[in-house]
């Protein structure tokens, strides 16, 4: 199972993968953080994502991605790191060390993780 960042996220609708993310995503099964959805939605919100989240092809989307909740072994994880983010991107990153799903990002910071599970492009 691959955990998808929200950048990815927004690649993934909009088909702006490259060819080794798209047979990743293709493969394997998807999940991201709930806090994912937040972030969707206050990108839209701060019109720099054009993004209908009632869409039924966003709805779709979601229908075939686990969800994954923040947990307090999430938001515990998410404080020991090896590396600084925003909030967001540090729990998304806690729930790929906690789910044991790797990461799938283009965030460098991230991708430069020793202990955070990285998806191989």
């Amino acid at each position: 199972m691959l955990n998808l960042d929200t950048h990815m996220v927004v690649a993934v609708l909009s088909g702006d993968l490259t060819e080794s993310e798209h047979d990743l995503v293709s493969t394997e099964p998807l999940s991201v953080s709930s806090i994912v959805l937040w972030e969707l939605a206050k990108l839209v919100q701060l019109r720099r994502l054009a993004l209908d989240m009632d869409a039924p092809e966003f709805r779709e989307f979601l229908r075939h991605v686990v969800i994954f909740p923040i947990t307090l072994a999430i938001a515990r994880k998410s404080t020991d790191l090896d590396f600084r983010s925003d909030p967001a991107d540090e729990i998304i990153a806690a729930t790929s060390l906690i789910e044991q799903a790797p990461l799938l990002t283009r965030d460098k910071k991230m991708r430069r993780s020793r202990v955070v599970p990285i998806a191989e492009v």
